[in-house]
């Protein structure tokens, strides 16, 4: 039987927030319905809301999420009622090109619930990243759960389906930061916070901090960076230089995605080193490179999807190390907010005032 839950929905461009009452119907085949437990504020669902992904009004917010299964449909064998999981938004197909050459975190073929959530009087509602977790209840296609320890914080290991996993994935999986390399990162949001954490956890050795604010940098050194770059007047790739001998370090990650920052990237990376894009662009940047440069300068150019993670292998590792006390992912909670505070958060998101604000139920 169809439930009644409250969702918090961006019902159009640039409009504040409100909760609604949300229908979840009961799970087909593939699909699992998840009670949530905690989601974080990601800077995506304000993206949603601005209307800066697409037009597809209303959105049901939120997709930084952990919960409990509560029931599954037909031939769903992965998960089971009961189970303590992390949404993830890229549920793989095991069939497309990628998958059958065993690269699966390429999927070209990744699926959503087939059915809708909709409004009371029957308006579907577009789930953010296919998942819509600010609320009670959701749907999923059961791929995008993964099962993890329930022994974690629901607040902690939610954030693992989205931005802090982008972070620790630039670094550790499309980075291939290795024990001794210097790394850079630019912007110490939430992601290039996780990516300097990711670079500690590789054993990288000098690991630089770039950002406009302080309590950024702040941050980014009590997570392992060893050195800081207030970008306002700096010649960003002359001081990565200066503290990589001369060179330029083997790993720069821009965690921001605008073409000043890639361009720094580019040229604060020592010849052969590699730069990892994980900021996400807008349709209107270009681009504009010598490709002398380009070829001159040899190394790669890489862009990181969601930390090139594969979630049924990365999640439960995390979550390991971080019930070790290995992986630091309490830090990255600021506050913890109720489902009415959405659109507060999204307001201190703007002024930079927190990491994550997270949505405990």
């Amino acid at each position: 039987m169809a439930q009644q839950v409250r969702g918090v929905v961006a019902p159009g461009r640039g409009e504040p927030v409100r909760i609604e009452t949300i229908i979840v119907p009961d799970p087909g085949p593939g699909e699992a319905v998840v009670r949530v437990q905690a989601c974080g504020v990601c800077h995506t669902d304000l993206h949603y809301r601005e209307g800066g992904i697409n037009d597809e009004f209303p959105f049901l917010l939120g997709h930084e999420a952990a919960g409990v299964v509560e029931s599954v449909g037909e031939g769903v064998t992965e998960v089971a009622p009961g189970d303590f999981v992390v949404l993830n938004w890229r549920a793989v197909c095991g069939q497309c090109r990628a998958c059958l050459r065993g690269r699966p975190w390429y999927c070209f073929n990744t699926h959503n619930a087939a059915q809708k959530m909709t409004l009371e009087d029957g308006t579907e509602l577009s789930p953010a990243l296919g998942i819509g977790a600010f609320a009670d209840k959701t749907l999923v296609a059961a791929g995008q759960c993964t099962k993890v320890d329930p022994a974690a914080k629901a607040e902690v290991a939610g954030l693992l389906g989205c931005g802090v996993m982008a972070g620790l994935g630039a670094a550790i999986n499309t980075g291939n930061v290795g024990r001794g390399d210097s790394v850079a990162v630019i912007g110490c949001g939430g992601v290039g916070a996780a990516a300097v954490l990711g670079a500690r956890l590789a054993g990288a050795s000098k690991i630089i901090a770039i950002d406009l604010d302080e309590r950024k940098l702040a941050t980014a050194s009590s997570l392992g960076a060893t050195h800081t770059i207030h970008a306002e007047g700096a010649d960003v790739v002359e001081s990565v230089q200066e503290l990589t001998g001369g060179f330029g370090a083997d790993v720069v990650i821009d965690a921001v995605g605008r073409p000043e920052t890639y361009k720094q990237a580019f040229y604060a990376r020592d010849l052969a080193g590699t730069v990892v894009l994980v900021g996400v662009p807008t349709p209107e940047m270009r681009l504009e490179l010598p490709l002398l440069d380009v070829f001159g300068r040899g190394g790669s150019l890489k862009s990181s999807w969601y930390g090139d993670c594969l979630p049924s292998r990365d999640f439960p590792m995390l979550i390991d190390l971080y019930l070790q006390g290995r992986l630091d992912l309490d830090a990255f909670v600021s506050e913890t907010i109720a489902l009415d505070g959405v659109e507060a958060a999204f307001e201190k998101m703007h002024h930079g005032d927190v990491l994550r604000s997270v949505v405990v139920f």
